[in-house]
Parts: structure tokens; sequence; C-alpha cells
């Protein structure tokens, strides 16, 4: 069982929090939907969870219907920071990473500092006592070891946190390489294969108008872990509240739709004395879950139970897909997560009814979709399909879920 000082921190967490927080227990990802007009929010008040309270370099892809592979697989890359000698006493932190990537930096950097981009900037012009661009014996002098501070850069790496924004707009092979990168953890360049982190979470923000539409597709839509939907009126944005209400924060807001420019973590530079903050759930609490969830017992009565919701799903008279293998596999690790973060040594009837919900919000697909009517049973025993459209046409995902929930026995 989970110890009384990180359940503490877990009951702190927000909703985005907990969704990154059980993605990352497990080691899987997770799909997120909001309004359209909040998805530039969300994916800011995401890069402040991922830098603050997991301490991950997050990048934002924005995906649009001419995306293509190489934008796609470029996106996926930050700049590791350069080996060698001390840093520079004007160093500040990292451009945004809020920052579009063809916009020029609001963050004020050393000597090397790179504007908007996420590649190394082209080497300095040669000065007396460097390596002249010439070719030749002649031309190589050996510079003085007083001039030499930094060695250069490393190559670009995948971030530890994807955020694609409207991934469902993107065409269907960019989709299909995003599938190839979260089933193999690598991802092919022109120039080099690129391997994820070892800690690696994407997340796709799709902006849609209700949750039962917030959808990619139907392959990489099975893959995602699970979905939340974020209500950014109801449910607001913690961090991104808590940044626009600093006095000294420097917030450039050119439209409506602009993107706030800042620091990656929204601190700004931060002071020599001042140590970098500490992030809210580390990497050994996270360890310690993921342990605690493989310990999490299922007795056989919950088992059944979930097992019946999963097949009262599978034959619902409105449900013609979407509960597949994959979905069950999910279901049953998340509620042993979910018993974990309750700091629980079991799972309860209650979290499979919440996983479920989690798991199957996504992925179900109705009868109304995509005209699939005449797959309704009683239209092939030959009833109307227009009166069974009237019948149905106030079901949805959460009306099923909800229908199936209280039909399938509880377990005393």
């Amino acid at each position: 069982m989970a110890n009384e000082q990180l359940l503490d921190k877990i009951r702190s967490l927000s909703d985005l929090e907990l969704a990154t927080l059980l993605c990352l227990v497990a080691r899987e990802h997770c799909l997120i939907g909001t309004l359209p007009d909040y998805v530039d929010e969300l994916a800011e008040e995401l890069c402040l969870v991922a830098s603050k309270t997991f301490n991950l370099t997050p990048a934002i892809i924005n995906c649009h219907s001419h995306a293509t592979l190489d934008e796609f697989a470029t996106g996926l890359l930050v700049p590791q920071p350069a080996r060698g000698g001390p840093p520079s006493p004007t160093h500040t932190r990292s451009a945004s990473p809020y920052h579009l990537r063809h916009e020029p930096s609001s963050t004020t950097g050393g000597p090397s500092s790179s504007g908007g981009s996420y590649f190394p900037s082209p080497a300095p012009p040669s000065r007396p006592g460097a390596f002249s661009p010439r070719i030749g014996p002649a031309a190589i002098v050996p510079s003085s070891p007083s001039t030499t501070t930094h060695q250069p850069a490393q190559q670009p790496q995948i971030a530890n946190f994807i955020l694609a924004k409207n991934l469902h707009l993107a065409p269907r092979a960019v989709q299909i390489q995003a599938l190839e990168l979260l089933r193999t953890r690598r991802i092919f360049t022109r120039t080099s294969v690129q391997t994820a982190p070892k800690q690696f979470l994407f997340i796709a923000i799709i902006g849609a108008p209700s949750p039962t539409q917030a959808r990619v597709t139907a392959h990489l839509n099975d893959f995602f872990y699970l979905s939340h939907w974020h209500d950014a009126e109801k449910d607001g944005l913690d961090h991104l509240d808590a940044e626009l209400s600093r006095p000294d924060d420097n917030i450039s807001v050119a439209s409506s739709d602009s993107i706030i420019k800042r620091s990656s973590s929204g601190l700004g530079p931060l002071p020599d004395h001042e140590p970098a903050p500490q992030p809210h759930m580390t990497e050994d609490d996270i360890s310690l879950l993921s342990q605690l969830t493989t310990l999490a017992c299922v007795d056989v009565d919950v088992l059944r139970y979930q097992m019946n919701v999963v097949s009262h799903l599978r034959i619902h008279r409105a449900v013609v897909g979407g509960v597949t293998p994959q979905a069950t596999r999910c279901l049953g690790y998340l509620c042993k997560s979910l018993a974990a973060l309750h700091g629980l040594g079991f799972v309860t009837a209650s979290l499979v009814g919440l996983a479920v919900r989690k798991v199957y919000g996504h992925r179900i697909v109705m009868v109304g979709e995509g005209g699939m009517m005449e797959r309704e049973r009683s239209v092939q025993w030959g009833s109307e399909g227009e009166a069974v459209g009237v019948v149905m046409g106030g079901w949805g995902v959460e009306e099923v879920v909800e229908d199936v929930l209280g039909m399938v026995g509880v377990p005393a």
C-alpha cells in the first residue's frame, strides 16, 4: 500500500494530472478531448503539468489536414543540452514549448540561443585560433584550450511528453505513423532512427463538440489506454490560471487565438542562488505505483463482474463495435492502477465502473454512426430502419455504459 505522503500528493492532483499519472504508471498513452475553442489553452495547461508536476520535457505538434510525415517526425524532437564547460552567466531556460516552430522566440538566451527553433543554431563564423572551413593541412590550426568552453550539442531526441493537437485532422498516413511510434517506441526520419525515452507519454488533444466525437483513426483509437473529456469552463485550467495571475509574468497576446509565450516552465530565468523547483510527482513515486499496481489483487467475484460488464457491452443492441480484446486488457490494468491510487491492495466493483467509463468512452461504436443502422439486430430480423433509429435516437456512449452498469449485478 502507498504511504500517506504519496496518497496526499495524489489527492491534490487535478483531473488532467490524474489522467497523466495513470498513463505514466501503465506506460501507456491517452486521448483528451475538449471544445475546439480550448485546444490551445489545454495544450498549454498540459505543458505546465509535464514540467511542474512530473518534470518531463514537453513538445507540441500542431496537426492539420495537410500535415506531412516529415513535419510530424520533426515535431517530436527537442534539442539536448551541450556537454562540457560551465554554463554561461546569462543562461536562461529553453525556449517556450508553447511556441509554434516558425515563430521567433521571446526568451532571451545566451550567445548560442536559436530563437524559436528546436534545433541547434549553426556554428558561429570562424575566428583566429579555431578550425578554418577550408580543407587542407594548412587550414587546420589547433585552438587554445582556454577558448574551448562547450562541446557541440547532441542530436535532438524525442521528447518525454508529446502533445498532438487536433490529431484527428491529420491525414491517415500521419495517424498510422503515430500508431507505429506508440507501438514500437521509435520513428524513422530521413537521416536516423529516433528511439523514445524510458518515460514517454503521447497525448492526442482532440477538439470536438462532444466527448463521443473526440476520436481518431480506428486502430490508433483502440491503442489509446484511456480517454478523458476536459471542460475548461467548468473544470478550469489550474496551472495556466496561476500563471496568468502572476503580476510579473510577461505575456504577449496578439489575438484571441494566439499562443502565450513564456519559458518552458512558466517561471522565467532562475537566479543563480535559487534551486530548480522539485516536481510534485517524482519518478520514484511513479515506479512505486507501478509496483503496487502489479501487486493488486482481484477477487473472483469482482473479476466475474468485470467480464460480465464487457460481455453486456459487446451484445448491447446499440453497440456495433469497439469492445475489443485490447480494451479488455486496458480495463484490467486500469482497475488495478486505480486501486493503487486509492491506497487499496485490491480492486472493488466501484473501481471497475470508473475504469469502464474511461476505457470505453472513446472506443464504443454506436449503430447510428456511419450508416450502420442495418447492423442493429432487430433491423436484421425485418424491423424498419427508420423506426429503430427513432427509438434509439437518444442513445449515446454514456447512456450505453450507464445502462450496462445498471443491468449487471454488483457482487456483494
